[in-house]
């Protein structure tokens, strides 16, 4: 719990805040905060709501993360790769996903850590998924069938890109290709590269060097476009699609009960 006592302390003091004045806000009192930040007892469930509510960052993101490095309460700072996004939640506490617009996704490269490109980036929320970071790409070409040229994939940030495991697909931004779809064979070890495998066998797989990585978002869902016209496939179309899937779920989930 020593990420959490530092994280209590760090948010506080970027908001300018007392332990009095934080105290307050929260409805607890000022040796309770000084508790928690010292580590000397470790917050109560409830103090870990509110406080992820005020500070709007998720409650995982507080407890797994050093953000003592984070110089803004919007944004976080994880790993060593200087890589900053904002940590948006809604009013269930519960992670917002950025969409990556098609038509802007070859900015991204440019904008990926600035937090004025990420924090305009429309948002949507889809409530089957895991706990995690996770970005919404447009996926360009049929390299990796079945998803088609237009599809949306859905991803989990990976905090360190070394853990990559082999066989499975990932978004991987580099430095001098941009972003790009790939099942990942991981050869850190071996040759300090991974190797993109297209599942289209009429493309090559080819290597990456791992100093040219500077993000990997693991596949967790997809939706595919292809039925729809290019008109109908602006970015408040792709939404309806993911929101309109992730009420027909929660119904589903309701009815299982």
């Amino acid at each position: 719990m020593n990420n959490l006592s530092k994280n209590i302390k760090h948010l506080r003091n970027l908001k300018k805040l007392t332990q009095e004045a934080l105290a307050e806000e929260l409805s607890v009192t000022r040796s309770r905060i000084s508790s928690y930040e010292e580590n000397r007892s470790s917050p109560t469930i409830e103090f870990l709501i509110d406080f992820s509510k005020y500070f709007k960052i998720p409650i995982d993101i507080i407890i797994k993360n050093d953000l003592t490095k984070a110089n803004d309460v919007s944004f976080i700072e994880v790993g060593n790769k200087r890589v900053l996004f904002p940590i948006a939640v809604d009013s269930e506490n519960e992670n917002l996903i950025e969409v990556i617009p098609a038509k802007a996704s070859a900015g991204y490269l440019l904008g990926y850590d600035d937090p004025e490109y990420i924090e305009q980036l429309e948002k949507i929320k889809l409530p089957f998924l895991p706990t995690g970071k996770h970005r919404a790409f447009p996926i360009k070409g049929d390299s990796m069938l079945p998803m088609k040229d237009g599809s949306y994939v859905v991803a989990e940030f990976v905090e360190d890109i070394k853990q990559a495991k082999s066989g499975y697909s990932y978004i991987v931004v580099t430095k001098n290709d941009g972003m790009t779809y790939k099942r990942v064979e991981n050869l850190i070890e071996e040759k300090g590269c991974f190797l993109l495998k297209p599942d289209n066998p009429s493309y090559q797989s080819y290597q990456v060097p791992i100093s040219e990585v500077l993000e990997l978002w693991k596949f967790t869902c997809s939706i595919n476009t292809q039925e729809y016209e290019e008109h109908e496939l602006k970015i408040s179309s792709i939404i309806n699609m993911f929101q309109n899937l992730g009420v027909e779920l929660a119904s589903l989930n309701k009815l299982s009960r």
